[in-house]
C-alpha cells in the first residue's frame, strides 16, 4: 500500500479559520512538507501537535520531490503545507503533487483558507467567471507587458502583488486597462482587514495611503464583451459552413455556439440562420 499525500490549507492570518479535518490530518500524517518549518512548527505548536517536519520551498522543490515521492511509495503518509492558504495557489507543491500523481500516489485536498476566494466574494467585482493571474513580474518592462496582453481579457482579473510593488502595479494597470472597477484586499482575516473599492486611476492615485505589510491581493474587472458582429442574411460562406456542419452530424446549439464563438457573431442571430436553412 502506498501512502497518501494530504493537500492542507492553513490559515492565511486568523488561526480559527483552520478547519478540524485539516487538525486531525496534521495530527496523524507520518511527515509534513512545509514551505517554512520555522513558520509552520509555530502552527503545530499552537495545535499541541508534535511531527516530523521537512522543508519544502521553491528552491528546493524540483530537488526534494523524487525524495518525498519516494516516501510516499513507501508506504508514509505527508501532509503539504505553505506559509498560507492552499499549497500550490501561487505557493510550492504543483511539482511534488504532479509527481506523486505521476507516480500512482492518492492525493487528497484538505480544502480552507485562500486569499483568492476570501477576497473575491467581498471586492464587489463580478465573480462568475475571473482568472488568477498569480504575482505578476517585478520588473516593469516585463509587467507591462504581461498586463498589455490581458487588456482584452474579458473575466475578472486577480493578482497578488508585494505591498513593496503595490502602487507600481496599480499605476501600470491604470495605464493598460484605464479606469475600471477594481479592489485591493490586504491583511485579509486579520485585525486591521481592509478592502479598498474604486476603480484603476482612483486606486493607483492613492496607492501610498494604502498601507499594507503583507501581500496584497488585487481585483480588476475585465474588458466588456465586444459587440457581436452583425450576420448577414445573404452569408454564403455562412451558409455553407452550417450545412457541412449539420450534415457532419453536429446540433443546431452547438453549430450556433461554435461559429458564433469562432467569428465573433451574435449567437442568437448564428442559430436563427441556422434554423432558417433547416426549414429552408
Amino acid at each position: 500500500m502506498t501512502g497518501t499525500l494530504y493537500v492542507v490549507a492553513t490559515p492565511i492570518g486568523n488561526l480559527g479559520d483552520l478547519t478540524a479535518r485539516a487538525i486531525e490530518t496534521l495530527r496523524t500524517v507520518d511527515l509534513i512538507a512545509a514551505e517554512d518549518t520555522r513558520r509552520s512548527g509555530r502552527l503545530l505548536a499552537h495545535l499541541g501537535i508534535t511531527r516530523p517536519l521537512r522543508s519544502y520551498y521553491d528552491a528546493v522543490e524540483s530537488t526534494r520531490a523524487p525524495a518525498l515521492v519516494a516516501a510516499l511509495l513507501a508506504g508514509r503518509s505527508i501532509a503539504l503545507v505553505s506559509d498560507a492558504g492552499t499549497p500550490g495557489i501561487a505557493d510550492p507543491g504543483y511539482r511534488l503533487i504532479h509527481a506523486a500523481i505521476a507516480a500512482g500516489v492518492m492525493v487528497v485536498p484538505i480544502p480552507g483558507p485562500s486569499a483568492v476566494t476570501a477576497f473575491l466574494p467581498v471586492s464587489g467585482l463580478p465573480t462568475d467567471r475571473f482568472v488568477f493571474e498569480g504575482f505578476l513580474p517585478s520588473r516593469a518592462a516585463e509587467r507591462r507587458k504581461r498586463l498589455a496582453a490581458l487588456a482584452a481579457e474579458t473575466r475578472t482579473l486577480v493578482f497578488y502583488e508585494s505591498p513593496y510593488r503595490l502602487a507600481d502595479s496599480l499605476a501600470d494597470m491604470a495605464a493598460a486597462f484605464g479606469a475600471r472597477p477594481a479592489a485591493v484586499g490586504r491583511e485579509l482575516t486579520k485585525l486591521h482587514e481592509e478592502i479598498v473599492r474604486d476603480d484603476l486611476v482612483g486606486l493607483a492615485g492613492r496607492a501610498d495611503t494604502i498601507v499594507a505589510k503583507g501581500e496584497v491581493v488585487i481585483g480588476v474587472a475585465g474588458a466588456p464583451e465586444p459587440e457581436p458582429v452583425a450576420v448577414r442574411a445573404d452569408d454564403e460562406a455562412l451558409a455553407a459552413e452550417i450545412r457541412a456542419r449539420r450534415a457532419a452530424g453536429m446540433s443546431v446549439k452547438d453549430v450556433a455556439d461554435g461559429l458564433a464563438r469562432e467569428r465573433g457573431l451574435s449567437r442568437r442571430a448564428v442559430y436563427r440562420l441556422v434554423v432558417d436553412l433547416e426549414r429552408s
